[in-house]
């Protein structure tokens, strides 16, 4: 009965709305020039094109906010043209007196119609089960994609925390733990997964930026101070760390960063390491090339340092005779020799990763092997130079470790540095 009532209602209302020009009918003569208005949008356009390149020629904008003035600009003439356009359709000029015929045949229609179609379906229940469109039934079909994913994912997550609780030291599992808790947002539970790794097999560069990876989508795609810290860990121990530099690359990418997006993702590219989709990288600079308006690498867009440029910093790093015979007893472990500001700052300005087995050697340090093109041995005057021999392969000083440092080294010094380990951090 209620549904009667407001179908009623609604039947009403279209019948007034059909009968309404017969009982209102005016002659509206209403134009809109457009070509005028059209007109007036273009001489604005070009004239605040001229204001834009008068700007861009004095040097009061660079070359990026140019091109998106412009973009904008030529955005605003086209939504005013096509706002034009749709106004003149929109308006319509009657000019002669309506016949009654047609009102009344088209309310016969309706309620002859509306009665049909009542009859038909029979009922509230089911006119309310109507199909829906091609639409809705594509949102639901990716609604119940994603719902099925998740399910699966969970599913796998249960898996994996059974085979954890019968296997607490398999650190691949852990691994795929994290990176399934990942892909569903349980991003503080990935945390807890790729720490677990780090405690069984030490701190490598892809677990620390798998973690900043997770603490970034955390804080909704923003690099928070934690996350910093994570990614210069990171990248201290390798440079071309692949999940480092993707996110960096992304997340310059949305920042419309597009140059500093390419260098990071171009390491990753050249580094050429597996189970990276080395395709979808390539695509991802291609568009970011084409944002920036190039198709080919420009040295000033891509400034590349050259190992030969800047201060070269000659370091031999042997082991003392104690500290190679413990070493002899174990398993071979990471060496890291790197140097820092003496301001404080313990973001290396340059830094080199091997083995204890491959001492003695002599390492060069120089603005190639700097984390950022703005922080390396050019930037600074003297330097604090460190060798650490990694008990757990981590970056940093930790008790277990031993060490070797040379403190106030001037970066332009000529002579090779010795270094010889021989101190157990306690």
């Amino acid at each position: 009965m209620e549904f009667l009532v407001i179908g009623l209602i609604f039947l009403i209302l279209l019948l007034l709305i059909v009968w309404r020009p017969f009982f209102k009918q005016k002659t509206q003569d209403v134009r809109v020039d457009s070509s005028l208005r059209d007109e007036t949008n273009i001489r604005l356009y070009h004239e605040h094109k001229k204001e834009i390149e008068k700007d861009y020629g004095e040097g009061g904008i660079d070359e990026e906010n140019y091109q998106y003035l412009l973009a904008e600009l030529d955005k605003t003439l086209l939504q005013d043209i096509e706002s034009n356009s749709t106004e003149e359709k929109a308006i319509t000029k009657v000019s002669k007196t309506y016949s009654p015929f047609w009102p009344l045949g088209l309310s016969v229609f309706i309620i002859i119609f509306s009665v049909a179609l009542y009859n038909k379906q029979g009922s509230y229940k089911i006119i309310t089960q109507l199909p829906t469109g091609h639409g809705q039934q594509e949102i639901k079909s990716q609604e119940e994609m994603l719902r099925q994913r998740e399910i699966e994912a969970m599913a796998h997550i249960e898996k994996l925390q059974q085979h954890i609780d019968s296997n607490p030291d398999d650190s691949e599992a852990w691994y795929n733990l994290g990176q399934t808790y990942v892909a569903v947002g349980g991003f503080d539970e990935a945390v807890i997964a790729f720490k677990r790794v780090i405690k069984i097999e030490g701190e490598h560069a892809d677990i620390l930026g798998a973690i900043a990876q997770a603490l970034y989508y955390k804080n909704d795609q923003q690099i928070s101070v934690q996350v910093q810290e994570y990614i210069d860990k990171a990248l201290a121990l390798d440079i071309n760390d692949p999940s480092t530099n993707i996110l960096l690359g992304m997340h310059s990418f949305i920042g419309e960063n597009y140059q500093k997006a390419i260098t990071h993702w171009q390491r990753v590219i050249d580094a050429n390491n597996q189970g990276v989709n080395i395709t979808a990288l390539k695509e991802a600079v291609a568009e970011a090339k084409n944002r920036l308006g190039i198709t080919v690498e420009t040295p000033k867009q891509m400034p590349q340092v050259e190992s030969g440029s800047g201060p070269q910093l000659k370091v031999n790093v042997s082991l003392s005779a104690e500290v190679a015979k413990q070493m002899a007893q174990g398993e071979d472990r990471v060496v890291f020799i790197y140097a820092v500001p003496t301001n404080g700052q313990r973001m290396p300005l340059a830094a080199v990763k091997m083995k204890a087995s491959d001492l003695p050697t002599v390492v060069v340090l120089n603005n190639s092997q700097a984390m950022t093109s703005e922080n390396n041995l050019s930037s600074v005057e003297k330097v604090h130079i460190y060798a650490i021999v990694s008990k757990q392969g981590g970056v940093g000083i930790k008790s277990g470790d031993y060490k070797a440092e040379a403190l106030g080294i001037d970066v332009n010094r000529s002579e090779i540095l010795e270094l010889v380990v021989n101190n157990l951090v306690e």
